[in-house]
């Protein structure tokens, strides 16, 4: 694929003529790299390996640099898209991650993990003139490159205004967390961060595993903070260690950010979810990311060892947790989802992997109960199967179950990925800030909270979304705390 990028750059370079968008438009996507499909279910390694300097270059030479920058309306916070594509088409890899950190401190993390199928390359005019998305220009996989290039080379610390005097506490260490913290630290204001886990990093760290984002990346994202002056406090769970309403009234705290998230797992409710063997997808890939059960010569934390493992959902954290159970050593891991392949949330990148490391998908099928034996171990799974309706609320076709179509299916390991609510906690313990029915924080147009000086984002006010949407609602709120501060 190198070989191929220098040659299609050497006919760039020896054109006597500027490239016209219909040149442009007709360079291939370069794919990406990644590890060879059976090698790589073996293992916690990262399956993409990233573009090369000349992938990147001629990937971006790609993008035709619209006048209205469509691309740039589809990113959540803003990214000026055209200009680091530019400077990554003339090679200058430096100025391009220098442009995308005007809007975003979290490249290398977005670069991996955003749905840019979704968001910024589902508008790109290349990709709309191609007819598929997935011809789109790879806006993610050049932000990836250029970010590892600078993290290679050594990051440079975002500068700091002077000293204010005002102090701003951040709930949570997730995306939203470290954005707020570094704007509203980068305008001179002290900033501490409360995280409740030992490790900071939120669901970056618990929830997304290694092969599809390496904790590494992310603890040099913590670490450039703690290298800004931002303060960390581990351990620290605010309604128990401290209540919110202390940290302002009797700590000094000028403003608080709530980023708590999306944490509490929701079940199906059927019978048998009570065995042993049943997890939710956060337990599992908790104990797996956060508590490196999957390096067993160091880590003691326990973890089942399972054989045929069926994990129920379609969206990236389910693949996230069949994937997790192939590397554990499952013999055998199945995706149970009620609709199509069509209407899976989950990334189609996600989703290919997957198919390629052999993981089974069953369609239009789900649950109906968990069977066990007399110890309460996990034996089986009785399903339905199901056909597409017409659509439901959120646009879908609904699934229909089949009368008569139950089937047995032998697994001893169910992991429940349907999904998560809001964490509970802050609502529990802060009567002054209002909620909506699911428990998420109502917030206004600035971030603002009900409660004074508490602004909130991520998915404790979007529910479970994805980083780049928890990013853009901490860059709004962080705004608004610098415009209160000012």
């Amino acid at each position: 694929m190198n070989d191929e990028a220098k040659k299609q750059l050497a006919n760039i370079d020896s054109r006597e003529e500027p490239l016209k968008p219909k040149d442009r438009i007709a360079i291939p996507t370069q794919e990406m790299p990644t590890q060879d499909p059976i090698e790589r279910g073996k293992d916690f390694t990262e399956v993409a390996t990233g573009y090369t300097a000349e992938q990147a270059q001629l990937e971006s030479i790609r993008c035709l640099q619209c006048k209205t920058a469509p691309c740039i309306a589809g990113c959540p916070v803003g990214i000026n898209i055209p200009g680091f594509l530019k400077a990554a088409s003339e090679g200058n890899f430096e100025k391009s991650v220098q442009i995308i950190k005007e809007s975003s401190l979290l490249p290398a993390i977005c670069g991996r993990v955003c749905p840019q199928e979704t968001q910024c390359q589902e508008p790109c005019t290349v990709g709309k003139a191609l007819k598929d998305v997935e011809q789109a220009v790879s806006i993610g996989r050049v932000e990836r490159y250029v970010a590892d290039l600078e993290r290679d080379n050594g990051i440079v610390t975002p500068a700091v205004k002077s000293k204010t005097g005002k102090k701003v506490a951040v709930i949570g260490s997730g995306p939203a967390g470290l954005v707020v913290a570094a704007d509203v630290r980068r305008e001179g204001h002290d900033v501490t961060i409360l995280e409740a886990f030992h490790k900071p990093g939120g669901v970056m760290v618990y929830g997304i595993p290694e092969f599809r984002l390496p904790k590494a990346i992310v603890q040099t994202e913590i670490d450039t903070l703690i290298a800004m002056g931002v303060e960390l406090k581990t351990d620290f769970v605010v309604g128990r260690t401290r209540k919110l309403k202390d940290l302002i009234e009797k700590d000094g705290y000028d403003a608080v950010f709530v980023a708590t998230g999306a944490g509490l797992p929701r079940f199906m409710n059927i019978e048998g979810e009570n065995l042993v063997g049943v997890f939710s997808a956060n337990e599992y890939l908790t104990r797996a990311n956060l508590m490196k059960a999957y390096d067993r010569e160091n880590a003691d934390t326990p973890i089942i060892q399972s054989r045929k493992v069926a994990v129920l959902g379609g969206g990236n954290v389910a693949m996230d947790s069949a994937r997790t159970a192939l590397r554990l050593g499952a013999e055998e891991v199945h995706i149970v989802y009620r609709r199509t392949e069509k209407e899976m949330p989950a990334r189609v990148e996600e989703v290919h992997h997957a198919q390629e490391e052999g993981i089974v998908f069953h369609l239009l099928e789900n649950a109906k109960s968990i069977l066990g034996d007399d110890q309460g171990l996990v034996t089986g799974m009785e399903c339905l199967r199901y056909e597409l309706g017409a659509p439901d609320e959120s646009g879908r076709r609904r699934p229909v179950v089949i009368e008569g179509s139950e089937f047995i299916m032998d697994v001893d390991t169910v992991i429940v990925a349907i999904g998560n609510d809001s964490n509970p906690l802050i609502k529990q313990t802060t009567p002054e800030i209002e909620c909506n029915k699911w428990g998420n924080i109502i917030v206004d147009d600035t971030g603002k909270t009900s409660m004074d000086c508490v602004y909130a984002g991520g998915d404790i006010v979007l529910g479970a979304a994805t980083v780049i949407l928890a990013m853009g609602e901490g860059r709004r709120a962080a705004a608004s705390i610098n415009a209160l501060l000012a």
